[in-house]
């Protein structure tokens, strides 16, 4: 259960108006930029925009003068996890997580491996009561295997289709947004009940997709697919000497990286337009994979990451000990850990290029990477694909409202929103770097300045210092 001490970060509610004057707007219904406007936020809202020479400021409001910025959507990571979700450490550490997010600009987050006590927070937040991104929260893990349901305490076993549809059920009714599938579900009647349960009951199906279902199988039943899980099998040529290749524990058996040498161009064009045709959205994780299989960080760069001084000691620890022995297995050539990140960027390339659905997701924090700050590195890995830098901001804060059918409320600069938006130093469209220089962050129409952000950062840091 959360802790009293949530209420202390608790907002007031109280009726303001503010306003960012002659600010360089980017709504992103589009690709343009609105130069020199001003913005008008009334009671959380976005009131009003319009060109700073026809639009008043009304008396008594804050204006923030914004000349030279930039104002866009806040943005929007799809595949957050927390180490409060772990039993060593308090639910309420969430608070630091959540504040180092929004300190990044992101102002919603959706978490990949629910909780009761993400649930509690997700509606706490949702009223108003607390000063934190907007969550989305995804159910408890699915898994199809008795060593899963083991090694991840927070899952459930579902080994057949009446379990599946039970479990289903039971998410619906706890009140989870979408159903998360992982590791060994290779049963095609046990993820086509989960599939089919999840349509029933108005869930969206989402997670991992073992290469036993299929990746071609997982587009047709509409899943919404995380780190483009079995494309690389589906993509194997039909006379491949491996049929196995690196999704999943793939990555962890070295014969396995061979299998990028038997690639099928024609293959990897076709899964990309039938992603795109099928409306399947794809958050491909490009960045964590990158640095972690397709680079091979070492420690030396681990410590110089601006994320470390947020790692509780003990998850450093069991990092440095499980890089130590995964680098070593896999033995993976350089030409090969290159095919794997070309082929990736490739599947992204051609999804998008289809008229596909791309959205960011860090899948923070995890091996010395920590949420906010991983988002802005899942953009630049988008652009690094070949996404153009407005469609790499539009995986980061319009597609991903659109799934979550939060349209309505966020994603887009546009009167009548949520005023969750971020004012940047330099333009995005110029160079998607740009997302990391923050003036300021507006949460639900209250503005955060960068001092303000910076003490989130260094009262999260010393907290995460006092975390075994």
């Amino acid at each position: 259960m959360l802790l009293p001490c949530l209420v202390a970060i608790a907002s007031v509610a109280q009726s303001t108006t503010t306003a960012f004057v002659g600010v360089n707007v980017i709504p992103m219904d589009r690709e343009r930029v609105l130069s020199n406007q001003t913005v008008l936020i009334v009671d959380g809202k976005i009131s009003r925009i319009g060109a700073s020479a026809e639009v008043r400021v009304p008396a008594g409001a804050k204006a923030i003068d914004c000349k030279g910025k930039y104002l866009i959507p806040g943005l929007v990571d799809m595949h957050n996890h927390l180490f409060a979700d772990s039993p060593e450490i308090a639910d309420d550490y969430a608070i630091q997580e959540l504040r180092v997010m929004l300190a990044n600009g992101v102002t919603t987050s959706r978490l990949m491996n629910g909780l009761p006590f993400q649930l509690t927070l997700r509606d706490r937040i949702a009223k108003g009561e607390l000063d934190l991104p907007n969550l989305s929260v995804s159910s408890p893990q699915l898994v199809g295997s008795e060593r899963w349901a083991t090694a991840e305490p927070n899952s459930k076993l579902v080994t057949t289709p009446e379990q599946a549809r039970a479990a289903v059920q039971e998410f619906k009714k706890a009140g989870y947004e979408a159903v998360k599938m992982t590791m060994d579900i290779k049963d095609r009647a046990v993820y086509d009940a989960i599939m089919d349960e999840c349509a029933k009951q108005g869930l969206p199906g989402i997670g991992h997709v073992d290469p036993a279902i299929d990746a071609n199988h997982a587009i047709e039943k509409g899943q919404q697919i995380e780190h483009l899980d079995a494309y690389l099998e589906a993509i194997l040529k039909d006379d491949s000497p491996i049929k196995t290749s690196v999704t999943q524990g793939g990555l962890f058996r070295k014969e396995n990286w061979a299998s990028l040498d038997h690639i099928d161009e024609a293959k990897l064009a076709a899964i990309a337009k039938k992603t795109a045709d099928a409306k399947v959205y794809v958050a491909p994780s490009l960045a964590f994979l990158k640095m972690i299989y397709g680079n091979q960080i070492t420690q030396a760069e681990t410590r110089a990451l601006p994320d470390f001084r947020f790692m509780p000691k003990s998850k450093v620890a069991e990092w440095d000990r499980a890089l130590g022995i995964i680098y070593p297995r896999i033995a993976a050539s350089e030409a090969h850990r290159k095919k794997f990140m070309r082929y990736r960027n490739e599947l992204v390339r051609q999804i998008h290029a289809n008229g596909g659905k791309i959205m960011a997701g860090s899948d923070s924090p995890d091996v010395y990477l920590f949420s906010g700050f991983s988002m802005h590195r899942e953009l630049q890995c988008l652009v690094e694909a070949g996404l153009s830098l407005y469609a790499a901001l539009e995986a980061g804060t319009r597609i991903p409202a659109e799934f979550l059918k939060a349209s309505g409320r966020y994603g887009q600069v546009k009167s009548g929103l949520q005023a969750d938006l971020v004012l940047l130093d330099a333009n995005p469209l110029a160079n998607i770097a740009n997302t990391q220089k923050i003036a300021g962050v507006m949460l639900r129409g209250k503005w955060f300045e960068k001092p303000a952000l910076a003490k989130m950062l260094d009262e999260a840091a010393t907290e995460a210092g006092k975390l075994p």
